[in-house]
């Protein structure tokens, strides 16, 4: 399974967390920013994380021309066969919450 997360998204998230304002300038970046968020809003409680992996991919995201866009990062969530469909939701909506909370 699959969402998208915009940079700014990230960036106000890990600053309301840890207090620092991180630069997401690739990949790499928003998942070091995604595994910060993960681990300090207490979210993905209990079994779910540990068996949980974030692959992060970047793409940009046009608005109204190619001058005016937005750094958009694809988190795939890879799980363990023994989750179920309805913990892997879960733990995907959790997240997702908490990005439109921020």
């Amino acid at each position: 399974m699959k969402i998208s997360v915009e940079s700014e998204k990230i960036i106000k998230a890990v600053k309301k967390l840890d207090g620092i304002e991180i630069v997401l300038e690739n990949a790499d970046d928003a998942k070091e920013g995604i595994d910060l968020i993960l681990r300090k809003a207490g979210l993905l409680k209990g079994d779910n994380y540990g068996k949980l992996n974030v692959k992060v991919t970047s793409f940009q995201q046009y608005e109204t021309s190619a001058v005016d866009y937005k750094i958009v990062f694809l988190l795939e969530f890879l799980f363990e066969d023994d989750i179920s469909p309805d913990r892997r939701v879960s733990a995907i909506k959790e997240l997702q919450e908490y990005f439109d909370k921020v």
